[in-house]
């Protein structure tokens, strides 16, 4: 999902007044309409703002008189145990022990909740108190979460990326009595800092043996023991006193620009979410078929909370936790194992897959060769007709033919047989990737959302989605552009239950974020075609203004290089306050599986894309800086071209150069869901970037440019 930061003009809903959605159609008996709504739960007179930066504040819920959006409010515990209630006995969570997979009912997963609630209670967990959660993807991880809803405190998680300090800082704003963290690497990073986190009260490690007993230390099996034989009574009064316009969850932004804030959400932002999602893609109830999913994105991130804990509870799904070194390489295994029926993967995953399958079908023989590319492009184009009319009531017999024999083994073999939603969010993806799976038969439905909408806003559906559109808003919800220029593009802005309830202690912040009448000011550009389908066209502070105030996304012109130039892995453009703009690239290159880190070595496909252009390059260092004169004379070729496109003289791409190595998140250019992180790029990359305006411009303008010769075409 795009992530955050004021009034009329271009209102859009997709409410139906006056109708009342008749919710058993896809979820019968949801947790809305199976579970009434206790009286000690009304609203209090307390919550009539929308918004509040207090720990203990209640806000006044985004209630509609119909449709999804005037649902009856629920907490998570009553979300949850309505689940339990319809399908106790299915399982709910999936981990790998050695070779055999290993599962847990919903019955089971709610007794342990509880159990960790009450030992959070017993270790003191004060209300409204944070606990910390650093670690990979786990059961441990989930029962830690809800554990510490239910116990009235807030479920907190961490990015096991960061760093002592960025664990300190988090720990400290949410006040936290309780950290739980993986492994002895991720204890290291809080024992560093506990002297200076004066609420901590304990420390949990879920994974692994202790390898130092400490004061209030525990394994996980300790401290599971500690509220196994403690009385309900204290934890039954903390659930039946909390009320849904109370915060839950605390969400932490990324930081790239600034400490990283707490995004403050309700039991309502959780539960109204998972349900009117849910709804939107149709989930379908596990007493009927069961939704399966893979958990392996970082947790500390709503999208990842929100398509793994909530949604899979809404139906009664189960969640199979991915190994930690799943994007480095296991992942492709599991999928295989768990065959998901929905699977969520921000760009760089798809990427990584579309590499894959090039570089075996570079090495197939001939015949194999020319049957898939026939069923490639058999498959965009019935794909293409099919999303241009809404549905095709006979498929082609082409297409049939191309199924059998390419996309049903294609989905096999990538573990998507069962798989009737993928899903991509999180960052911007290029048209070639969406592009290459749907020609697979493989549409990429994109989401866009933010950690203050707790997760979706829009969503692409089967049956209504658009080539490099974040789809059609959840119904319930309201986008509004703000403020639109001639061509509609705007601030996206959002409206609904969805809406986060504040940053943390920081009131200036939160009305940065939220404008008078309550709507949250995305900080994306976007806009609506004919038929309400969003577009996103850039971010308000990523957009170069420059020192001729010509404003420029930069976002589509290094999506259209990475397109045109197949070579090139990542592109970041340059130019903000300057006279012409400038670019930075990176080459496809290999990954170390055990740090995540980039080395000199290229990628197969890489590899192959070379010897076409007639190179003999295997390493980016034989490339970076123009060592390899061919590889820079067919970057350059692709430039001009993407510069013949350009729609004025400002947005040609002047000057370029190739780095010694990739973007990554162990490098800090990219965030936790591989989402450029620009200013920390123009910090390390200072000296180029200052080259570029030293000297006078070269020969490889687009006024004189180097012979055009289409090595990638």
């Amino acid at each position: 999902m795009r992530s955050s930061s004021h009034m009329t003009l271009d209102y859009r809903s997709s409410c139906c007044d006056g109708f009342v959605f008749p919710f058993q159609t896809v979820l019968q008996k949801s947790a809305y309409s199976a579970t009434p709504r206790p009286d000690s739960l009304s609203l209090p007179a307390k919550g009539t703002e929308l918004w509040t930066t207090h720990r203990d504040g209640e806000v006044k819920l985004r209630m509609g008189e119909s449709g999804p959006e005037a649902e009856p409010p629920l907490t998570v515990n009553q979300m949850f145990t309505s689940t339990v209630q319809r399908f106790g006995n299915y399982n709910a969570l999936g981990w790998k022990d050695g070779e055999q997979w290993k599962t847990m009912t919903y019955n089971e997963y709610y007794k342990s909740c509880r159990t960790a609630a009450k030992s959070f209670l017993k270790l003191g967990l004060e209300r409204y108190h944070g606990v910390g959660i650093l670690g990979f993807n786990s059961a441990e991880w989930f029962i830690a979460d809800i554990g510490a809803i239910l116990a009235g405190g807030f479920a907190v998680g961490i990015y096991t990326t960061n760093s002592s300090e960025a664990c300190q800082y988090v720990a400290e704003n949410c006040q936290a009595n309780i950290l739980v963290v993986e492994n002895h690497k991720q204890l290291q990073k809080i024992l560093q800092v506990q002297d200076k986190l004066p609420h901590l009260k304990a420390i949990i490690q879920y994974k692994d043996e202790l390898k130092e007993k400490k004061p209030n230390l525990y394994t996980w099996a300790e401290f599971m023991e500690l509220g196994r034989d403690e009385p309900d009574a204290q934890l039954d009064d903390i659930i039946s006193s909390q009320k849904p316009n109370q915060c839950c969850t605390l969400i932490y932004t990324s930081g790239t620009t600034g400490q990283p804030k707490g995004v403050m959400l309700s039991h309502d932002n959780l539960t109204w979410t998972a349900f009117a999602t849910g709804r939107d893609v149709s989930l379908t109830d596990a007493d009927k078929l069961q939704e399966v999913v893979v958990s392996y994105l970082p947790l500390s991130h709503i999208a990842a909370q929100m398509i793994d804990i909530w949604l899979p509870m809404i139906a009664g799904g189960v969640t199979y936790f991915a190994q930690p070194d799943a994007l480095k390489g296991s992942l492709a295994n599991t999928l295989r194992e768990i065959r998901p029926t929905a699977f969520m993967g921000v760009p760089r995953v798809w990427e990584k897959m579309q590499e894959k399958m090039k570089s075996i079908g570079a090495k197939s023989s001939t015949v194999r060769r020319k049957v898939a590319s026939w069923a490639k492009d058999v498959g965009l184009q019935t794909n293409l007709n099919k999303m241009d009319n809404g549905s095709l009531s006979r498929k082609p017999l082409n297409y049939r033919l191309a199924k059998r024999l390419v996309f049903r083994k294609v989905r096999k073999a990538l573990g998507l047989d069962r798989c009737t939603r993928c899903y991509t969010g999180a960052a911007p993806i290029t048209k070639d990737t969406l592009e290459f799976f749907l020609s697979l038969d493989i549409p990429l439905f994109e989401l866009y959302g933010m950690s203050e909408s707790s997760g979706p806003h829009t969503i692409s559906l089967s049956d209504a989605f658009r080539l490099t559109s974040c789809g059609k808003v959840i119904p319930g919800c309201k986008t509004k552009i703000f403020n639109p220029d001639a061509d509609g593009n705007g601030e996206i802005c959002f409206w609904g239950r969805h809406v986060f309830m504040g940053y943390l202690n920081m009131p200036d912040k939160t009305e940065e974020a939220l404008d008078a009448d309550g709507w949250l000011h995305s900080g994306d550009l976007g806009k609506h075609d004919q038929d309400d389908f969003l577009f996103i066209t850039g971010r308000i502070k990523e957009l170069i203004i420059t020192a001729g105030g010509e404003n420029i996304p930069p976002v589509p012109i290094e999506d259209a290089v990475k397109e045109v130039i197949p070579l090139i892995s990542n592109a970041m453009l340059i130019g903000d306050k300057r006279k012409f703009l400038s670019m930075l690239l990176t080459i496809k290159c290999q990954v170390n599986n055990e740090t995540g880190a980039p080395e000199d070595e290229l990628t197969p496909e890489a590899v192959e894309l070379c010897r076409k252009l007639g190179s003999n390059s295997t390493r980016v260092s034989e490339i970076a800086g123009g060592r390899d004169r061919v590889v820079h004379t067919a970057i350059q070729e692709g430039i001009n071209r993407v510069n013949e496109k350009a729609t004025s003289n400002a947005q040609r791409i002047q000057k370029w150069t190739v780095l010694e190595k990739d973007f990554s998140i162990p490098g800090g250019e990219l965030g936790p869901t591989m989402k450029l992180k620009r200013p920390v790029v123009m910090k390390m990359y200072k000296d180029q970037i200052e080259n570029f305006y030293k000297e006078v411009l070269t020969p490889t303008t687009p006024d004189n440019p180097l012979p055009c010769v289409h090595f990638f075409s």
